[in-house]
């Protein structure tokens, strides 16, 4: 992935919290939630899984968030659709790794690369990661 300057990382973050591909319910059964909330911002979300023979069929959310968590959320759920399990969790790790400024693989972190700089704005992490977050213990604790 080429190296992102800061008006690019603005764009892909402003096009995913004013056109979210992935906010909406769920459209059938089946589908694995995980509720999360921020005390010190607006976000309250439901992340849903779908997770099939060990591939994330779909994933999707629904809620209010800061535009910081509505894109980030929005680029997991794009991001992990059709990965294994293992490589989701692979993927949110990374960017775990990322937001406390460690060594991470950029190349499997594609537009989420955009929340590069947020480990610079401490109160902004959790915004960040809230959806991440929320996917990693569906997928840690999904059967």
């Amino acid at each position: 992935m080429p190296t992102l300057t800061n008006e690019m990382m603005r764009s892909i973050i402003m096009d995913h919290s004013s056109k979210p591909n992935n906010k909406h319910n769920p459209p059938k059964d089946g589908y694995e939630m995980m509720h999360m909330h921020s005390d010190n911002c607006i976000d309250d979300i439901n992340v849903y899984l779908l997770v099939e023979n060990n591939i994330v069929v779909d994933a999707c959310f629904e809620g209010v968030a800061c535009t910081i968590s509505m894109s980030s959320t929005d680029i997991l759920c794009d991001l992990i659709k059709g990965k294994s399990k293992e490589d989701a969790l692979y993927m949110i790790d990374q960017y775990h790794h990322m937001m406390h400024e460690e060594n991470f693989d950029e190349e499997i972190l594609e537009e989420a690369n955009a929340f590069v700089n947020t480990s610079k704005q401490a109160a902004r992490i959790r915004c960040a990661t809230i959806g991440w977050n929320a996917a990693e213990s569906i997928l840690k604790e999904e059967k």
